[in-house]
């Protein structure tokens, strides 16, 4: 009995690509997160949500599907503002100005298409439920591109992250390295956004990462473990949606956030000195 009610939904087309594509976005997520997070640069990805925002609605307003705007304008931004700005004091700056004129573009282009209203709820909310065949495979050859291009610049990505000044004695090109992650964060806000929407990136790319490196100390395994964690909060969260008619992106916040909160407790505790009676 029990297990008919849970199989039930994979009873539904719509349930299974919610499944696939959520499992894709999710493991991407994790893992490009969790540099994202070691890097210190979560407002990066924020924002680069936010201009992506102005991209996908531009692109409906000129008869493009929305994805594609969402990576012209975050690979484009990702990409200057690793270009504008290494050092650390500039860098919140330049995403800041960047990040104001994004959103108002974004509500010119909505101010001229109004009919892309529904859309532009789906894009900034997500709408997993409403993925189809087309865009489950889209999803996966992004998500492959940006792991293989991750891990192209793994070795000087870590040694820039952990030791910057060291690394650039070493001679390793710190504009080049930032750059080119920010694009890689760029691809995965894209692919992120179609499952928890602009506003919500921050939900599987931050959430699990963070969580993570609350518990973990290896790198390997704070990359498998950030990974696990958002794609169980994914999956867990259209479970709980399917069965209690909740949006799924609120679901999969819920689950991010309570997740986060139970590693942050659990490692606190870990920590705490045992005191010898």
């Amino acid at each position: 009995m029990g297990m008919g009610i849970i199989t039930d939904m994979f009873a539904y087309e719509f349930m299974n690509n919610a499944f696939a594509a959520a499992g894709i976005v999710a493991v991407v997520s994790g893992i490009v997160g969790f540099f994202l997070v070691m890097r210190g640069q979560t407002f990066a990805g924020h924002a680069l949500s936010h201009i992506g925002f102005a991209g996908a609605t531009g692109a409906g307003l000129i008869g493009l599907a929305p994805l594609w705007g969402l990576l012209g304008f975050t690979l484009a931004a990702g990409i200057a503002m690793g270009a504008l700005s290494e050092r650390i004091s500039n860098r919140d700056v330049a995403i800041g100005v960047v990040l104001a004129l994004a959103l108002g573009f974004g509500l010119l282009f909505l101010h001229y298409h109004t009919s892309f209203a529904t859309q532009a709820t789906a894009l900034l909310f997500g709408n997993v439920l409403a993925v189809d065949h087309q865009m489950i495979a889209t999803l996966a050859v992004l998500g492959a591109i940006t792991l293989a291009a991750l891990a192209a610049i793994m070795r000087p990505l870590i040694f820039a992250s952990l030791q910057p000044e060291l690394a650039e004695a070493k001679g390793v090109p710190l504009r080049f390295v930032s750059t080119a992650f920010l694009a890689i964060v760029a691809l995965a806000v894209s692919e992120c956004a179609q499952i928890v929407g602009v506003l919500l990136v921050f939900t599987l790319m931050v959430g699990p990462p963070a969580a993570a490196q609350r518990v973990t100390t290896g790198l390997r395994s704070g990359l498998i473990m950030s990974a696990l964690l958002a794609l169980a909060e994914a999956w867990l969260g259209i479970t709980i949606a399917y069965y209690s008619d909740w949006p799924v992106s609120f679901c999969i916040t819920m689950l991010s956030a309570l997740g986060y909160f139970a590693c942050l407790v659990a490692s606190s505790w870990r920590t705490q000195p045992r005191h010898a009676h």
